[in-house]
C-alpha cells in the first residue's frame, strides 16, 4: 500500500491530494460525529460547498451516515480509516516529522496525530486514543502504573478499551489532589483507568501541596505510606504537561509565590517542580507523590499533551528523562522544532 501511494504521489499527485482531503474529512467525522456540514467545514477550515460534495460521495460509498443529528461514521468507514492510518501518516509526512522530533529531543519515541489542536479541539479524542493504544501495548502483569491528573489524562483514561484483565497490575496517582475539579483529579483518573483494565488501584486522598510538618505527619499513616511507596516504585508513568503560568493559577498559589515563580522565567511544571527553558528547576513546592529522582529513572514514561502553547513547557521536561514517549498533535510537534531551531 505504501509503495503504491508513493508511486501515485510521483505520477498523479492530484489523486493523493484528493485522498488526503477525504481521509481527513472521514477521520474528523469519526472523532466529532454526529456533526453537521457547517461545523465540519469550520473544524477543517474548508468551504461548506466542498464539504457538502465530499461528504455526499462518502455517503454513497457507505462510509458515513447522515441524519437529523448530523453525520456519523459507519463500521465500514472505521475499518477503512484503520487500514489507511499508517499509509496516510507516511503520505501526510507525519512519520518523518515523528522521527525529526524524536532526534531533536533525543527521546525514546514520538507519536503524532495529524492536525492542530488550536484549530480543532476534537483532536484531544484522537490523542487520548493514541495514548491509550500505546499504553495497552506496553503494560504487563505485575506493573505498578502511576498516573497524573488533568483534562488530557481524563480523556486518556476514557479511551482505554480492553477485555484483558490485568489482575496483578496496581494503578496509583502520581501525586495528590490539585485544584477543585474533582473529575480531573488524579484519584478519579486512576479509578477510571483501573476499571478499564480490570486491575487493582490505590488512592491518595491528600492535597498535592502541604507544609513540611503536615507531609511528615501524614506520610507516617500506614495506608498513605504504602501508597507513596508504590508511587515511587512505579515502573510506568503517564502524565500531561503543565505550563507554568497556567499551573500557578490551577494550584491557586498566592500572588507573591506566583510572581516569584514567573520572575524566575519558569515555562513548565511537573510534579510540583517549575522549570525554565534550560531544564533547570527554578522553584519546588512541598508536594506529595513522584519526586524528580523517581521521574528521571522511570523506564516507561508517557507524556501526553495537546496544543502549541504547551510545546515550550515540554522541552525542558524532556531533558530530564530520555525514556519519554511523547504523544501530541502535528502542529505542536512543529512548534517544538521551531523552538529548538530558534533557541
Amino acid at each position: 500500500m505504501k509503495n503504491l501511494l508513493k508511486i501515485q504521489q510521483k505520477l498523479i499527485p492530484e489523486v493523493i491530494e484528493i485522498m488526503k482531503k477525504r481521509y481527513l474529512i472521514l477521520r474528523e467525522i469519526s472523532l466529532s460525529g454526529p456533526v453537521g456540514r457547517r461545523a465540519l467545514a469550520t473544524m477543517l477550515q474548508g468551504s461548506e460547498r466542498v464539504i457538502r460534495s465530499e461528504t455526499e460521495l462518502l455517503k454513497q460509498q457507505g462510509l458515513i451516515e447522515v441524519n437529523l443529528q448530523g453525520m456519523t461514521i459507519t463500521d465500514e468507514g472505521k475499518e477503512l480509516l484503520n487500514e489507511l492510518k499508517d499509509s496516510m501518516n507516511d503520505v501526510i509526512g507525519l512519520n518523518s516529522l515523528q522521527e525529526e522530533v524524536k532526534k531533536a529531543l533525543g527521546i525514546k519515541k514520538v507519536l503524532l496525530i495529524p492536525g492542530s489542536y488550536e484549530k480543532n479541539n476534537s483532536l484531544i479524542k484522537d490523542i487520548g486514543k493514541q495514548a491509550a493504544k500505546y499504553f495497552l501495548n506496553i503494560i504487563k502483569e505485575n506493573d505498578i502504573v502511576s498516573i497524573a491528573g488533568g483534562s488530557t489524562m481524563l480523556e486518556f483514561s476514557k479511551c482505554i478499551k480492553t477485555e484483558k484483565k490485568y489482575s496483578s497490575v496496581v494503578v496509583v496517582p502520581a501525586r495528590g489532589s490539585v485544584g477543585l475539579d474533582v473529575e480531573t483529579q488524579s484519584n478519579n483518573v486512576v479509578a477510571e483507568v483501573s476499571k478499564n483494565i480490570h486491575s487493582n488501584y490505590k488512592l491518595l486522598n491528600i492535597p498535592d501541596e502541604l507544609c513540611e510538618a503536615s507531609i511528615k505527619t501524614l506520610t507516617q499513616e500506614p495506608e498513605i505510606h504504602n501508597t507513596l511507596e508504590l508511587i515511587q516504585n512505579s515502573n510506568v508513568l503517564v502524565f500531561g504537561i503543565g505550563r507554568a503560568d497556567e499551573m500557578v493559577k490551577r494550584r491557586k498559589l498566592s500572588e507573591e509565590k506566583a510572581k516569584d515563580i514567573m520572575d524566575k522565567e519558569a515555562v513548565g511544571e511537573a510534579f510540583g517542580h517549575y522549570f525554565n527553558k534550560k531544564g533547570e528547576i527554578v522553584y519546588k513546592l512541598n508536594t506529595v507523590g513522584i519526586d524528580m529522582e523517581s521521574f528521571k529513572n522511570k523506564k516507561e514514561t508517557i507524556a501526553v499533551f495537546a496544543g502549541r502553547k504547551k510545546a515550550e513547557a515540554f522541552i525542558p521536561i524532556s531533558k530530564l528523562n530520555k525514556n519519554i514517549v511523547l504523544i501530541t498533535d502535528e502542529e505542536s510537534a512543529k512548534e517544538i522544532l521551531n523552538i529548538r531551531v530558534n533557541s
